[in-house]
């Protein structure tokens, strides 16, 4: 009974949450969720506008998020809630499959269910590692290159016109040849309300710019007429709470491909902010969290928000750190959050009705920009590792010329790429002694440092298996052939931490090439789990256990010792 109660409070967190409360925490939980709210309240709305589902739909997936999260997640920080990446990420695959009206929300809602439900599958076994494929330098290019894409996609509505195209360069040229129709009124709401967000976060940054720009323009409406004026409205929010419902199968199986592409995307996207950012507030505030069910948990997120006609939903890092900032001490925080946007639902949608499009576009040119555009994050790139800061350009550039969808096969591309390239390609460079020490060092960073006159000493940067065998044996092999007098090599294998079946038989190749040039063999600093692999092999047997050494100095003066310099 002790290990099933166990079991279910491991699983469902809150329980243990919920079962030690502090009661003087009440009061900064509430008042971090109501405040969270108030955040996530009109930035929803964008975010449903992105994916191109109704307004209420976003809600639905707040609420769902939100609720769903403080049950099954371990951080007592993090929001969750739709996001403008994955809601570009969600557009691109109703555009990919050129779906339109009142089936792109069944079709949102499938792929946000399918992409739960491979969240779930991951914590389940235990690979929520997968997850975090994506290297961040694709993530910031591919959220960058998103970004562009939906701020070029907000343009019209700024100018109450339209714009045709697949790609953001036709969208633009598109847009740009409409310029001429524009609507006075629209232009002018448009551009106060993008001066209001963009200087409230530059001025008043913890003023809440979105809620400020969704009451501006419900009054405006009101007191200008702007409907009357041309002026573009959402239309109707209605009022109520979501039900379960099971999203179209038949569609979803009649798009499979960009179903299951899109949910690999969102799993990817959503989880590499989510493992983040639960670690950066646990250390912040000295706790642990478990990323396997960090992974259940937005699994849970997403089928929740799936069956309740949603979209996708992640970490908020804006509505997170506001939570932290609040005083949030628990899950009680982003239960009460959920619990607001469901009494906003009830109580206050259909007040959006009158909420004209510009400024709703305003609310999501601030979020993508704000949220996705990270120049910093390409600065950083470009100044501590130019590859991966031209992996991220490639992946922005993609993303934009090619769509959303098709930049995150790019991503998986160069992740790929990078990581095979890395892989079969360890670092191994000769090693030579500090003057007057026992320590060896890089000869290409200490030229001047002390060289054995007779004896080569190789350091391999990583494990020895099927991928990095080869580059090894080559690199002995042109030692080898490079130094004719040459009496040893000694191979540094302090860094091995694994050796496959390849990796052992590839020593064998390298102990008979050292012996067709009269060149003897040492190992240095050698794991014992690598020595006991390299021993069932026969490598130790036939290599001489007196040739495996606790260090390089050693393995060099013991070749001195039974070898004395002629």
């Amino acid at each position: 009974m002790g290990t099933q109660r166990r079991r279910w409070s491991n699983r469902v967190p809150i329980v243990d949450a919920l079962r030690t409360y502090d009661r003087r925490w009440l009061r900064t939980d509430v008042a971090a969720g109501v405040a969270v709210a108030a955040l996530i309240v009109p930035k929803n709305l964008g975010y449903a506008g992105i994916a191109g589902v109704p307004l209420q739909n976003g809600l639905y997936a707040a609420a769902a998020g939100a609720i769903l999260y403080a049950i099954f997640g371990t951080s007592r920080q993090i929001s969750t809630g739709p996001s403008s990446g994955l809601a570009a990420v969600a557009a691109s695959a109703v555009l990919a499959v050129g779906l339109t009206g009142a089936q792109v929300a069944p079709f949102v809602a499938g792929i946000t269910l399918v992409s739960g439900v491979v969240f779930l599958v991951l914590a389940v076994a235990r690979m929520g590692w997968i997850a975090q494929f994506l290297s961040r330098a694709v993530v910031t290019g591919f959220l960058f290159g998103a970004a562009i894409d939906v701020v070029v996609g907000e343009l019209p509505k700024l100018t109450g016109t339209s714009a045709e195209g697949s790609t953001p360069p036709q969208e633009l040229w598109s847009w740009l040849g409409t310029l001429g129709d524009v609507n006075r009124a629209t232009v002018l709401v448009g551009v106060l309300a993008l001066v209001t967000v963009f200087g409230l976060r530059r001025v008043a940054p913890r003023v809440p710019g979105a809620l400020v720009l969704v009451v501006g323009g419900l009054l405006a409406t009101w007191l200008f007429d702007l409907g009357e004026r041309g002026v573009a409205l959402v239309g109707d929010v209605p009022r109520g709470l979501p039900g379960v419902e099971v999203p179209d199968v038949a569609l979803l199986l009649d798009n499979v491909a960009t179903v299951a592409l899109a949910s690999v995307a969102l799993v990817m996207i959503g989880f590499s902010q989510t493992a983040g950012d639960a670690r950066t507030f646990a250390a912040r505030h000295r706790y642990r969290v478990d990323i396997d069910q960090e992974s259940f948990a937005q699994g849970a997120a997403n089928v929740g928000a799936g069956l309740l006609q949603g979209m996708p939903v992640s970490t908020s890092l804006s509505a997170s750190s506001l939570n932290d900032r609040s005083g949030a001490r628990s899950p009680v925080a982003s239960l009460t959050s959920g619990v607001m946007v469901l009494l906003t639902l009830v109580l206050l949608a259909p007040l959006f009705s009158g909420l004209p499009t510009a400024v709703l576009a305003a609310i999501i040119i601030e979020a993508v920009v704000m949220g996705m555009m990270d120049v910093a994050a390409l600065r950083r790139l470009a100044r501590v590792q130019r590859f991966d800061f031209w992996i991220a350009i490639v992946a922005l550039v993609s993303t934009v010329l090619v769509g959303v969808l098709a930049g995150v096969l790019v991503g998986i591309g160069l992740s790929l790429l990078w990581l095979v390239s890395v892989t079969t390609r360890p670092s191994l460079p000769l090693m030579v002694r500090e003057r007057g020490t026992q320590v060896f060092r890089e000869l290409g960073e200490h030229p001047d440092d002390e060289a054995e006159p007779d004896i080569a000493v190789i350091r391999i940067d990583g494990g020895l298996f099927f991928a990095t065998a080869d580059a090894l044996e080559d690199r002995v092999r042109e030692v080898a052939e490079a130094n004719p007098g040459l009496s040893a090599i000694v191979i540094d294998c302090g860094a091995i931490t694994i050796v496959d079946a390849q990796g052992a038989a590839t020593l064998h190749e390298i102990l008979a090439v050292a012996q067709d040039h009269g060149v003897t063999v040492r190992l240095a600093r050698v794991k014992p789990s690598v020595r006991a692999t390299l021993a069932r092999d026969g490598v130790v047997d036939r290599l001489g256990a007196d040739h495996l050494h606790g260090s390089v100095h050693r393995a060099v003066e013991a070749h001195r010792a039974q070898t004395p310099p002629v």
